[in-house]
């Protein structure tokens, strides 16, 4: 029996040579793997990252307002951009190559944050502003008559559908740098250049907070599967098994560090997880990945912090 993994890889290998690849996909990911509906875990999760990227802007910064953010990596619910919102924030970016959201999903966004308002349980994650939250409910109430850019605008949220490599920004405009799961689906080649124009737009005393997942996103779909399981093949077998719509580049901790290096960014402060190395010894890793030791190969989720100075 073909396993899971394997069916979606082939499903998504062939749907990157058609033309409008990301909206076919997400057609598949909606009605095949229910992999785009704004469930509760998912919610949480975002939450939590907003929760973690605001307090790294108050941990680090030079304790200036939070004016200006930039999220690299845009999605299907605009969660963290809300999140800010709430918080404050005034000039909202989110930067990816394509928009994957749209009017449905923002009110979607909308009213999951208005119901876990209502239920006490905004307040383990943000405390928002009252005004805020009381402009989100008047969003919520005229939004079935809004269009998409005018619920964004309301909610000072710009979509830019761009190279993030090159930014129309100024030196040091940005306060706040975000990602979330993001930077594992970049070719270093391509990440390296988004790096170091991140470390142009943000501006001295400012933060950039990036939570990456470093585990085989095809073991999410597949328990069978260990979240090290890709490491067991060559980068010339992993080129076949890869795709475009949702691409892995098996980086490991030891290579956004180095990337970070070569970029001229910091890392202030690192907070890993650190895998389970029972797990990892159960796949026969690739000779690739075996510059490093098994503790950096193990590592399976991180977050880099780091004021800029």
């Amino acid at each position: 029996m073909i396993k899971k993994w394997v069916l979606k890889a082939i499903v998504q290998k062939t749907i990157s040579f058609l033309p409008y690849s990301q909206r076919i996909n997400y057609f598949f990911q909606k009605y095949v793997t229910k992999g785009v509906f704004l469930s509760d875990a998912y919610f949480e999760d975002r939450l939590e990252h907003a929760r973690n990227h605001i307090g790294a802007w108050e941990r680090l910064s030079d304790g200036a307002p939070l004016h200006r953010t930039l999220e690299l990596g845009a999605g299907w619910y605009p969660v963290v951009p809300v999140a800010l919102f709430l918080y404050g924030a005034e000039e909202i970016r989110t930067v990816d190559v394509s928009l994957l959201t749209n009017a449905g999903h923002v009110r979607t966004t909308i009213r999951k944050f208005l119901e876990y308002a209502d239920a006490g349980k905004l307040d383990q994650y943000l405390r928002p502003r009252p005004e805020r939250l009381n402009e989100l409910r008047q969003l919520d109430f005229e939004s079935q008559v809004r269009t998409f850019e005018q619920i964004t605008q309301a909610l000072q949220i710009e979509y830019l559908v761009q190279d993030a490599r090159q930014m129309n920004l100024p030196d040091g405009a940005i306060d706040l740098v975000h990602s979330n799961n993001t930077f594992e689906h970049i070719y270093p080649e391509i990440l390296s250049g988004i790096l170091r124009e991140f470390r142009r737009i943000t501006r001295a005393g400012g933060v950039q907070s990036h939570f990456i997942d470093l585990s085989d996103h095809f073991a999410h779909f597949d328990t069978t599967i260990s979240i090290y399981h890709f490491l067991r093949f060559s980068p010339a077998a992993w080129a076949w098994i890869d795709n475009s719509v949702q691409p892995l580049n098996r980086l490991r901790i030891t290579d956004y560090r180095g990337l970070y290096r070569e970029a001229g960014l910091s890392v202030t402060e690192e907070n890993l997880r650190p895998g389970d190395l029972n797990d990892l010894r159960q796949v026969p890793v690739h000779p690739h990945f075996r510059a490093n030791t098994e503790a950096e190969n193990a590592v399976s989720h991180g977050y880099f912090f780091s004021r800029m100075e």
